[in-house]
């Protein structure tokens, strides 16, 4: 059930209506046609646009169609009233039934409620994370983990077949440093003095790395030349450190479907089909860039090499794909990875990246937009920085990494369900203040706790219920008449558990996940609004004297629990049931 969507229909089907009568011209094009929540609640509890959108193309003044229009949707009987205001904007008031249905509806459909086919089963892709394999996450990792698993349950929620990804980096120089960071610990584990160089992996997180490769090799590797033991123990290293990372990730709630080796790519021929697509397309070229803005003449060196011409899609210049030495570029592998993906029938890419990715993002578009040729979008989000406070004041320091907070120090310290819902709060693209203190405070500014007091207080209720010998299962409170749930507050709420499909839709549609959070705190707070009523007004209270009573109002608190639920699991926070 979407009622959004049921009034966008009845809508279509009036002007539908208005053609067949010859008052609007046939042939209009109405995907631009919506209904939305008014600005301002006062105005009703619908608006449409259709009038607005549709007056230049049928060569009419808006409010004119506005004013035909309500005659029309006035007939229906879902439909109070329908009234024009300023220059063709149409709002609708709907009669109390609609809302009255709802919770009914809702606890008949339980957790189908809210879900959509948008997505027909297409296929996305969404890669995040995605951390170099060299030591434990930190918190901008967590952050990104946290928006791209959201946003992959979010967007299955909306009807897409969904694959989440992990790009493991190990195959530049910085797993080669991870590899002899963990010799110098191995070289420990035999009680050997170590200098470490600038530029190592110091962290304590390597010592049972170190310890490891001791029980495994024992001093077999102590007095062996570098070529000997780098790429075994760069192997190694390599694996337990994606062992470290998938148990940080698992205590965070995610898991991924595929962890894609960057390594897998070099002496297998994967990169020569991808650079030889785009050969064929006659997008590679040998040529020179030109001098970088602002980088002074002796500062540079003209050179021949092979560069993709990714200006032909929107990037600021073209792109080296292989140097003159032969060697590749950086971006080569880049293009063989994503290659790959367009290869593997996704419709959808999406990737996750720190805002210090800022500068791939138009070569990367531009390389899927080629190699897909313009069938796969290519969705880059940046995750900005996450700023860390304990008691008022800015907090670095890690003692298991040296130099930065963890994303298991942040579990550890709040909890994975805290973590995971605050950092939602916002939009990925804005900075994030992260309070230790603040999130865990139990208050109504702690958005975290405000949603999850909601749940709880509609579970006690229903307990209370319950031990007074109410039935309250799903099924008892559906079959309620629920034609006394008429005071405004009640209806406002039913109206704001209306919103959730529609909301679904665009938080998908937007890749968006912070959108379900921003909503799950305004349906707390409209929960707790209607709560507070019912110390002055007992006939708001969900506990009557009356059985009957009570579970035609613990209908409406129990279908804003389903919502509630569906919106937690979406985020990946787990619903509680009483607050401790």
């Amino acid at each position: 059930m979407n009622l959004f969507a049921d009034i966008r229909a009845l809508v279509l089907d009036a002007i539908t209506t208005l053609v067949t009568e010859g008052v609007l011209p046939d042939g209009l094009n109405t995907d631009a046609v919506t209904t939305e929540p008014p600005r301002d609640p006062a105005h009703g509890d619908m608006a449409t646009n259709a009038a607005m959108v549709l007056a230049k193309p049928a060569g009419k003044k808006p409010r004119d169609i506005a004013e035909a229009l309500a005659v029309k949707l006035a007939d229906d009987p879902r439909v109070a009233s329908a009234e024009v205001a300023g220059p063709g904007f149409l709002n609708l008031r709907l009669e109390p039934s609609v809302w009255q249905a709802l919770p009914k509806a809702i606890l008949g459909g339980g957790t189908a409620y809210g879900r959509s086919d948008m997505g027909k089963g297409e296929k996305v892709n969404i890669e995040y994370v995605s951390a170099n394999p060299t030591g434990p996450m930190h918190v901008g990792h967590a952050r990104g983990a946290i928006v791209g698993d959201a946003m992959a349950s979010l967007l299955a929620y909306a009807g897409y077949d969904v694959t989440r990804e992990y790009y493991i980096n190990d195959g530049g120089a910085q797993v080669d440093v991870l590899a002899r960071s963990v010799y110098l610990r191995y070289q420990e584990a035999h009680d050997l003095s170590v200098d470490w160089p600038e530029g190592s992996y110091p962290g304590d997180y390597l010592i049972p790395v170190g310890e490891a490769l001791k029980d495994k090799v024992g001093d077999v590797w102590l007095e062996a030349p570098e070529k000997v033991w780098l790429p075994e123990v760069r192997e190694f290293a390599t694996a337990a450190m994606m062992a470290l990372i998938r148990d940080d990730l698992a205590a965070l709630g995610v898991h991924m479907d595929v962890f894609f080796s960057e390594k897998s790519l070099y002496g297998t021929g994967r990169i020569e089909a991808a650079i030889d697509a785009l050969k064929e397309m006659g997008l590679i070229y040998w040529g020179v860039l030109p001098k970088p803005k602002g980088k002074a003449e002796e500062d540079w060196e003209e050179r021949e090499q092979w560069l993709f011409k990714s200006t032909d899609f929107g990037d600021d210049e073209d792109r080296p794909v292989m140097k003159a030495d032969g060697s590749w570029a950086y971006f080569a592998p880049d293009i063989a990875y994503h290659y790959d993906k367009v290869q593997r029938g996704f419709d959808l890419l999406i990737n996750i990246f720190g805002a210090d990715h800022g500068g791939y993002v138009k070569r990367l578009k531009a390389v899927v937009k080629a190699l897909s040729q313009d069938r796969v979008p290519l969705d880059i989000k940046l995750i900005q920085l996450v700023k860390l406070f304990k008691n008022g004041a800015p907090f670095k320091m890690s003692k298991r990494a040296g130099t930065f907070i963890t994303l298991r120090d942040l579990v550890d310290e709040v909890g994975a369900d805290v973590a995971r819902f605050h950092m939602l709060t916002r939009k990925s693209d804005a900075t994030l203040d992260f309070d230790f203190d603040k999130v865990v405070e139990q208050s109504k500014e702690n958005p975290v706790f405000y949603v999850q007091y909601a749940h709880a207080r509609i579970c006690s209720v229903l307990r209370k219920a319950g031990a007074e010998g109410i039935d309250v299962s799903d099924a008892t409170l559906a079959a309620q008449d629920l034609s006394g749930m008429t005071h405004p507050a009640e209806l406002h709420l039913a109206a704001k558990l209306a919103e959730w499909p529609r909301l679904v839709e665009i938080a998908a549609r937007t890749h968006e996940p912070h959108r379900v959070a921003t909503y799950l705190g305004e349906l707390a707070a409209d929960l707790h609004g209607l709560w507070n009523r019912g110390n002055d007004e007992p006939a708001l209270r969900f506990l009557q004297d009356d059985p009957v009573a009570t579970q035609s109002k613990i209908a409406l608190a129990r279908a804003t629990a389903v919502v509630i639920s569906a919106g937690l699991g979406i985020l990946g926070v787990t619903p509680v049931e009483e607050m401790r």
